[in-house]
């Protein structure tokens, strides 16, 4: 079923400028720039920018409305066993990491991860299929993976497994060397997040006491079984958490984190690549789409024009200082919602399943075929007596 990524935009809380508007009703975002000033308006420059999403998620907006809008439509898919993606896109401190993680003073602030945990597990109680959940939690920190749930004990990036990535004969993207955790409950679920999120790269920068220097994949991994059947549905879930975008000259930023800004920066650049050329495919041109460059769109490879149920969830902030930051994230935005997926259901034949099943058909008939012998063998000795008499 090919299908639009979905795409949503999220308003940060905050003094919005004077020409900034948005309209969830509508799901319409207007940007008007005063023309007083040289930046916004040199050489009779456009002033008034419009733009059209799936929503947008004002201000007020709740993390349970978030989960509902967004993320609802995409679990049901994985559920039935269609591969999903949900990425957060934005410049730094722009509430990314919130949306897709959460704040950790208030339950109520909970992101889309946690949510969805309780969601799917919720589910696997009530579903006619019988469910197994696996974790996986890759940090892809200047363009190398590393294995964030692998020791607690851990304090040095480098200290962490790194993930290399490998392809098949098929085209296919393997992640080597990155565990895949059982999560037999939704406490084990959890757990798993909270190491992963302790080891995770943060730093302090100008715009975000906490920005996170890296991009970070959330792998949920669901393989279903229909009781009596012996087809496995195998779908993933991944949930991202892009570094965001900011400009040096303005943040001022030296040493470490300058290389972390350029890294991420390059990164994203890259992604736009795809981006860009995805979209020109849709249109009907023969490009090449240069998801090799890095390896975060070699991850993304499935999520961006291939097999997947993708929605994008673009962050900006209104105030006067962020708004052309905010329309660059909105342009990008626009050309990742022409971009178009084919999801399937991925099911495949357990050879287990299939010969516990066969076992137990041979064990049927042979209960059937000592049935019917005892009772040939007693027919005929009714039919003698009857005879002799």
């Amino acid at each position: 079923m090919a299908s639009n990524i979905k795409v949503f935009i999220r308003v940060r809380p905050g003094k919005a400028a004077e020409g900034f508007q948005a309209d969830p009703e509508r799901g319409a975002l207007s940007f008007k720039l005063p023309d007083t000033e040289p930046d916004y308006y040199v050489n009779n420059q456009k002033t008034a920018h419009n733009f059209q999403f799936d929503g947008v998620l004002g201000m007020q907006v709740k993390q349970e409305e978030v989960l509902e809008t967004v993320a609802r439509p995409v679990i049901q898919d994985v559920l039935n066993g269609v591969n999903g993606t949900i990425f957060a896109y934005g410049q730094t401190g722009s509430g990314k990491t919130f949306t897709i993680t959460g704040g950790a003073e208030h339950y109520e602030d909970r992101g889309l991860i946690p949510r969805t945990l309780r969601m799917m597990f919720e589910a696997f109680r009530k579903g006619p299929a019988q469910y197994r959940m696996y974790i996986s939690y890759l940090e892809i920190y200047q363009d190398s993976g590393y294995d964030l749930l692998r020791d607690d004990s851990v304090r040095n990036l480098q200290d962490l497994p790194k993930v290399q990535l490998r392809e098949d004969e098929d085209g296919n993207m393997h992640l080597r060397n990155l565990s895949v955790n059982l999560a037999a409950t939704e406490e084990d679920a959890l757990n798993l997040l909270f190491l992963g999120d302790t080891n995770r790269v943060v730093a302090e920068t100008p715009m975000n006491d906490a920005s996170t220097r890296s991009h970070c994949l959330f792998i949920i991994w669901v393989d279903s079984t229909q009781e009596g059947s012996d087809v496995v549905r195998r779908s993933k879930l991944h949930l991202v958490d892009l570094a965001g975008s900011e400009r040096v000259s303005q943040t001022g930023v030296n040493g470490k984190l300058l290389a972390e800004a350029k890294s991420i920066n390059v990164s994203l650049h890259y992604l736009e690549r795809v981006i860009v050329a995805l979209h020109s495919r849709s249109k009907g041109n023969q490009v090449h789409v240069p998801y090799r460059d890095s390896m975060m769109t070699s991850v993304l490879r499935d999520s961006l024009g291939g097999n997947c149920r993708t929605t994008m969830v673009g962050c900006i902030a209104a105030e006067a200082s962020n708004l052309p930051e905010s329309m660059s994230t909105c342009r990008f935005a626009q050309r990742v919602a022409q971009i178009t997926n084919t999801a399937r259901v991925n099911e495949e034949l357990d050879p287990n399943l299939l010969i516990a099943r066969l076992k137990r058909e041979v064990s049927e008939l042979k209960r059937e075929v000592q049935v019917a012998r005892s009772s040939g063998e007693g027919e005929p000795e009714a039919f003698c007596f009857v005879a002799a008499g």
